[in-house]
Formats: C-alpha cells, sequence, structure tokens
C-alpha cells in the first residue's frame, strides 16, 4: 500500500498535502490514524470538498519512513508528475 510513496513524485504535510488536494493535483492521499484530529481535519474536508478518498496508515512513524524522511507525517499524497 505505501510502496507507491517511495517511487512516485509526492508532497509531505498537511499544508502540501491540503493544497495538492484543492488543486486537482493529488491522486491519492494518505493520513496517519494517530495524528492529531485537529491537524488533520483541513486535509480531510479538502478530501471530502473534491470527493478524493484517504487511505489511512497505522502511525506517523510509518508514513514518515514511506516518505522517505527521517520523521513521522500527518499526511502526504501521490501527486501527478
Amino acid at each position: 500500500m505505501l510502496d507507491q510513496l517511495t517511487a512516485a513524485p509526492k508532497v509531505v504535510g498537511v499544508k502540501q498535502t491540503r493544497r495538492a488536494v484543492l488543486t486537482g493535483a493529488a491522486v491519492t492521499v494518505y493520513v496517519a490514524r494517530d495524528a492529531e484530529k485537529r491537524a488533520v481535519a483541513p486535509v480531510l474536508d479538502a478530501c471530502g470538498q473534491t470527493g478524493l478518498l484517504v487511505t489511512w496508515t497505522e502511525s506517523m512513524a510509518e508514513l514518515g519512513r514511506a516518505c522517505g524522511i527521517a520523521v513521522g507525517a500527518a499526511s502526504a499524497a501521490v501527486v501527478r508528475a
């Protein structure tokens, strides 16, 4: 499931993910289950507005590793190249 993040063009973080969703650049959105709800609410709202499905990951640490960063990530998105 997260293999797609390692090779694909992506954005990481709530602000960048939200922007990618609202501009139509996002193909797949990932949100960590253990992220603070108020932090990821803008991403979830944007996905709701655009009809883009959210793929949930178990933890921020897992999502961060899949994105190739040394810290956890609350959200990320695969974007069109």
